[in-house]
This record gives C-alpha cells, structure tokens and sequence, in this order.
C-alpha cells in the first residue's frame, strides 16, 4: 500500500480538467484531482485527502506560473481549505464555460459513446457571474451560527460573503442565535421578497453524525423525503416565482432553478424540441410544480392531455393550484419509477428533470417501452447525463440536439439539455 501523502507540498503542472471542478496532474506514477488551479499551470498542491491506491486530492496553494485566464478570486470563502462553493471564482467567465465544455464533451465521449462538439452558453442575468442566485441552503454550526460547509467536510465556514447571491439575502442573519444543526433556506423570489426558513435540525443516527439523506439530490426529492419542521423567520416561506407570464406560488424549500435566468430559458428551449401537436399526450416526469407542464399543455391544446409526476405531494399541489386554468394537465404525486406503468397512453413527448443522480435504466427503460417519439432530458450533473443518454442509446434513442448552459457560474456545475429522437 502507498504511505499517505496526506499534508505534502507537491510541486506539479495541471492538466487537462476533470469533472468536479479540479484539473488533473501527476506526480511520481499516482494521479493528483487539484483544485483552485488551471490547466496549464505549475504550482505547490497540498495534498488534503489520500486513501491509498492511484489518486488524492489536493488544493493550489502556491502558483508557480499562472494562466492568462487567472484572476483574482472573486469569492473570499472558496479557496484552499475555504467552502466547496465556488470552485471557478479564480478564473475569467469564458474561461470557466470553456473548462464546462471540455468536460461535458468528455462525458459524453467517455461514457455515452456520442462524439460531440459543446458550447457552454451564459444565462441571462448572470452579469459579471456574482447576484446570479435565487435561493441557498445555509448550514448551522453547534453554536448556532450559519454558514457554508468546508469542501467535502462537515466543518462550517462562517462568513456568509459568497459572491453567488446578493448580499441583502443575508443581512442579519449572522447577527441571529439558530438552533445548532438546523439549516436556513435563504430565497429571493421573483416578486423581490426575501424569506428565511428555519429547518430543525435533522434526525441523527445512532452513531452520532447526522444522516447523510439524499445528497446531490434535488430540493425537492430532498426536502420531502425528511420530515424536519420548519418555520419561517422572515418573509411567509411561500415564494412567488414567473414563467412566460404565469405565476407560481411554492414553499420557499421547495424546487426551483437557482439561477434567476434559468426557469425561463428552460422553459423555452423545452418548449421547441418538444413539438407537441394538438391532440398529443405528453409526459412532464420529475415535474415539480409544472413549470414544463405549462409550456407542454400549450402545445397538446385542449384536446390533448399532459400527465405530471413529482414525488412532492405539496409541490403537485402547488402545481395543480398555478395550473387549474388548463383542464388538460393532471399531477400523481409519487416517485417516477413506481408510477409510470399506471401513466395515461399513449404519449408521444416526454420531458424529464430529474435529480443529480439522473433518470437510471428502470426510467429510461419504461419510458421506451412506452414509445414517445421525442424525449427533452435536463440533466444538472454532466456524468450522470451521459450515463441516462448511454441508456437511451441502448434503448433506440439518439441524441439529436443539445445545449449546455452556465447556470451556476463561478462553480465547475453546468445544466444540460439534450432531445433524443427514437430511431
């Protein structure tokens, strides 16, 4: 076995960028995953973890010879040792979509099989990259104040000074006693009101440490799968977002895209490759509150019908409220994976937004067995998308258009979208 490295200065140079927002260097024949440093670049790494066998992890503590797309950092609290928040904040936003593109196509490639050319777009409203941000999840340390975890610890960082957000979401807060463990849902919705929720702290486990719950999963799987009270402390804790003029009211912890840009273009762009007829049926899978199933219900008319399945029984209910002018859509709350053979047919579109672990081949496989001829696939996690269009592949489906989108800038995150067609 290797003697752990852990704590070593090594010097290296960086290559190529992997996913997770670290580049990729070597060091003595073992691989070395470092952050908050650029491909191209020579610098002292740290090593902070090291379990042995051919890679560790390491952050840039020194840059020997920097990039020309080095800047200086935008965010205070995300450097070596800081918060896993904003892994990008020391590179120019071009540069950054650049890396997102690099790493997406090699996704694809790698695990999809698709050789495909990726142009990471901006989203509008993102400016300089800083203020993007609608809602965060704060953390609450055994003293009772908030703050951002350390990059893959349990440790808090608690200066709320991220760039992500507008500082008047946090005003205040630092100066507030929470109750250890708890967490703050922080959100600035689309009418300008600012809402805090307080979230009991979670259920610990009989060791102690707080159970893991479905992390990388969206807010809105997350949310509902813990029961934790919760209690507004600013703001009524329902929020009010828009979409193509529709309004949306929803729990302040449930779903919605964090960038205040995103909902819209989403929106759009399922919109189009959908191509929903009069008459069709039409599935909105992961559905939330129903902002897809809106833009779907326009296209399949009155006398089509859209069915959308979310696992929040309040979220479907909150859809069902914004949507009761269109008698064409119908909401099931319930998992996706349990609901589909009960699922009104025949469909001929389906759209599917789910978690950061993505749809996964029960999904994907009942889905083709139903025959849509077109499928529009958000995915927020470049592995786990190239992993669902593998699936598709196999299934008779191919990837016939994409765009990828820089919705959470200063961090390695990227969205996609992909339409696959049944061949």
């Amino acid at each position: 076995m290797t003697e752990s490295w852990f704590g070593l200065l090594l010097e290296v140079e960086l290559g190529a960028p992997g996913h997770g927002g670290f580049c990729v260097a070597r060091h003595e024949g073992r691989v070395v995953f470092v952050r908050h440093g650029l491909p191209g670049e020579r610098v002292v790494a740290r090593v902070t973890e090291d379990r042995g066998g051919s890679f560790c992890r390491a952050d840039a503590v020194e840059i020997l010879s920097a990039s020309v797309d080095r800047v200086d950092t935008r965010c205070p609290i995300a450097g070596p040792g800081g918060s896993g928040c904003c892994d990008y904040s020391h590179t120019t936003a071009d540069a950054g979509r650049r890396l997102k593109s690099f790493v997406v196509a090699e996704q694809l490639r790698r695990v999809a099989g698709v050789e495909r050319e990726v142009r990471v777009e901006e989203l509008p409203g993102t400016g300089d990259g800083t203020g993007w941000r609608t809602r965060v999840r704060l953390a609450v340390d055994s003293s009772g104040h908030p703050g951002y975890h350390r990059y893959r610890s349990s440790s808090i960082v608690n200066e709320l000074s991220c760039p992500q957000m507008d500082s008047v979401a946090f005003e205040g807060l630092s100066d507030q006693q929470w109750r250890p463990g708890a967490e703050l849902q922080v959100v600035l919705d689309g009418a300008g009101t600012r809402h805090v929720v307080e979230i009991a702290p979670a259920q610990l486990s009989t060791t102690g440490r707080r159970s893991p719950g479905r992390r990388g999963a969206s807010a809105r799987r997350a949310a509902s799968s813990r029961a934790r009270a919760e209690k507004a402390v600013i703001g009524s804790g329902r929020v009010t977002e828009y979409v193509s003029g529709r309004a949306w009211t929803l729990d302040a912890t449930g779903f919605w895209q964090a960038h205040r840009g995103a909902a819209q273009v989403y929106t759009d762009v399922v919109t189009e490759w959908a191509d929903a007829s009069p008459g069709d049926g039409a599935w909105d899978l992961y559905g939330g509150v129903g902002v897809f199933a809106a833009s779907l219900a326009a296209g399949v008319g009155p006398e089509g019908h859209v069915t959308s399945v979310e696992f929040s029984r309040r979220a479907a209910e909150d859809g069902r409220s914004a949507l009761a002018d269109l008698t064409q859509v119908a909401f099931v709350p319930g998992r996706v994976e349990r609901s589909m053979d009960a699922l009104a047919e025949p469909v001929a579109v389906v759209v599917l937004d789910p978690p950061r672990a993505g749809a996964g081949r029960d999904v994907i496989d009942a889905l083709a067995a139903r025959g849509p001829r077109s499928v529009v696939h958000v995915g927020c996690d470049p592995a786990s998308f190239a992993r669902d269009v593998s699936l598709y592949r196999a299934a008779g489906y191919e990837l016939t258009d994409m765009r990828a989108f820089d919705a959470f800038p200063l961090t390695s995150h990227v969205e996609c979208i992909g339409r696959l067609v049944r061949t």
